[in-house]
């Protein structure tokens, strides 16, 4: 019998790598000082030659003087602290690289220069590295797995073997968490970070903590990876999958930033997979694509789905309702869903209108999407009054306004509230949608689309909707998204809420006891003898 040891988990994840479209090279071979050596020192983290290669396929049009210039930003990073060049790489590797290069005729030019095809993963150059040893600062460190994307090293997978007796999935995340410390230069460009034991597998990013790496539960999306496959083969083909890394890299990380503290924030499987369900869904409702569906079974044990069924038909401008367990990061989703249908290209500079029902969630979810404003290319804005509400959606393209659905309501009760945009490409975010958004009759339903006739609405809600719900369904759809508390629990997103029954003892004032039948036979006079014993009885009853 063979036995277990890390190697073996080593070498799976190599296979499953290779098998979802990476290349893999040992460690050893490419090494400084080999033939094949792609480092001149062990100081390198960066593929110099792999890097080059790529800026050039990427940026024909670019002279020589500017793709230097764009390599040297990219491998020397500004920035005292290793989160803030690690931002600063971010926005590089999704925006470009601004360079400037003199032309023919002498003057400067500017440009900026692609680093990644998001658009074409093969246009890319995708390698898989084990045992990939890199000195800093005197400190020699080797991780298992290091994948590079044009030269870049943008993930780092940390193995251990199940079957040793201190060796667990927490120990590689230690083993991360030192190398990060010794050898920073290695995890700049990092967009991932991967710990497994070859039994469980957990997923993170660069300066979270252990009760931020969490587990990635599906490889399409569509539903719940089988009990039977091994974790960290659904994360490397749900999420380390070329075209799945690329979406991560450009709509999935966040960098929060209120002034102070930076926190690097990456979305969880079913962040992921909801976006991108609702995004086709949004093309769908206002009638600018149709969108394919997927169909998956219902999990037993914690419900998980996206993309089961459509939010309503073509056109109809409901996009569909994503239902996210509270404490799940829905706020998060919503500012994902947002940064990516903004990227969206049929949607042509939408105009977003993120809606509450009070002024308190209103302050708490602008305050999320204002420190996510890397994420939106735009600053938000909340509208203070009816008037702003109505300048701020009287443009012709763009913005991300947030409102109290109260700043709908027109200003003599019965008059329609004016159309301020018929543009199509308007999308209404609602948070806890089934509260507060229904009467089509004079209501803020009915206002809402007199002001935005052609606007689509989706919702967003920590609560299920109840079965006899018609009106929910009405305004924006069906479950596009459903991600219950069960499932959250599991997955460590949340934690279990448990009910304990209690009785209240309850007593009553002897100083009132004489007045209670006197006030009874006035409160009840003129009724009849039969109705006044049911009366008795009812309220003599402590609950």
């Amino acid at each position: 019998m063979t036995a277990f040891t890390e190697s073996v988990v080593e070498q799976a994840a190599l296979a499953w790598l290779e098998s979802v479209g990476w290349q893999v090279r040992n460690g050893s071979e490419i090494a400084p000082g080999e033939p094949a050596a792609e480092r001149d020192d062990y100081g390198q983290v960066v593929l110099a030659q792999r890097l080059r290669d790529a800026l050039a396929r990427l940026n024909p049009a670019l002279p020589a003087e500017a793709l230097d210039d764009a390599f040297r930003k990219l491998t020397r990073p500004e920035g005292v602290d290793l989160i803030v060049r690690n931002r600063a790489l971010h926005r590089l590797l999704v925006d470009g690289v601004t360079v400037e290069y003199r032309d023919a005729d002498g003057s400067i030019r500017g440009a900026q220069a692609r680093v990644i095809d998001f658009d074409d993963s093969a246009r890319n150059d995708w390698l898989a590295v084990n045992q990939f040893s890199v000195v800093e600062n005197k400190h020699t460190r080797r991780p298992d797995v290091v994948l590079c994307v044009n030269g870049l090293p943008l993930a780092v997978l940390e193995l251990k073997n199940a079957a040793a007796e201190n060796a667990t999935i927490w120990s590689a995340f230690q083993q991360l968490q030192t190398y990060q410390a010794e050898v920073p230069a290695l995890f700049a460009p990092n967009a991932l970070l991967a710990v497994s034991d070859g039994v469980e597998a957990r997923v993170g990013t660069l300066g979270a903590g252990r009760e931020w790496f969490k587990p990635w539960r599906t490889v399409a999306g569509d539903a719940l990876a089988s009990a039977h496959m091994p974790e960290l083969q659904v994360v490397i083909e749900g999420l380390c999958a070329p075209r799945r890394l690329l979406d991560l890299l450009r709509d999935f990380i966040v960098f929060e930033d209120d002034g102070g503290r930076i926190v690097k924030k990456m979305a969880g499987y079913h962040q992921f997979h909801a976006v991108q369900v609702a995004v086709g869904e949004t093309l769908r409702a206002a009638e600018l694509q149709r969108a394919a569906v997927s169909v998956a079974e219902p999990e037993s044990w914690g419900r998980y789905e996206a993309g089961r069924k459509p939010g309503g038909k073509p056109g109809d401008m409901r996009v569909g309702v994503v239902w996210h367990t509270q404490g799940s990061g829905k706020s998060l989703t919503m500012a994902f869903y947002a940064g990516r249908i903004i990227r969206e290209p049929a949607m042509e500079n939408p105009t977003l209108v993120v809606l509450t029902d009070r002024n308190d969630l209103d302050d708490q979810l602008f305050a999320t999407f204002s420190r996510c404003r890397d994420l939106l290319r735009q600053p938000p804005v909340q509208a203070e009054s009816r008037a702003h509400l109505r300048e701020l959606l009287s443009v012709a393209a763009g913005g991300v306004v947030f409102t109290t659905i109260h700043k709908f309501f027109p200003e003599e009760k019965g008059d329609r509230h004016p159309t301020l945009s018929d543009r199509h490409n308007i999308v209404v975010i609602a948070d806890e949608a089934h509260r507060s958004q229904y009467d089509f009759v004079d209501g803020y339903a009915r206002h809402m689309r007199d002001a935005l006739p052609h606007a689509s609405f989706i919702g967003f809600t920590g609560t299920p909707i109840e079965a006899q719900d018609a009106n929910t369904r009405a305004v924006f759809g069906d479950y596009i998204s459903v991600y219950d508390i069960q499932r959250a629990v599991q997955d460590g997103a949340t934690v279990p809420i448990y009910y304990e029954s209690r009785l209240a003892k309850l007593a009553l004032n002897e100083a009132e006891r004489p007045q209670i039948d006197s006030g009874f036979e006035e409160a009840t006079e003129g009724e009849e003898v039969e109705r006044k014993e049911k009366l008795k009885t009812k309220w003599a009853q402590l609950e």
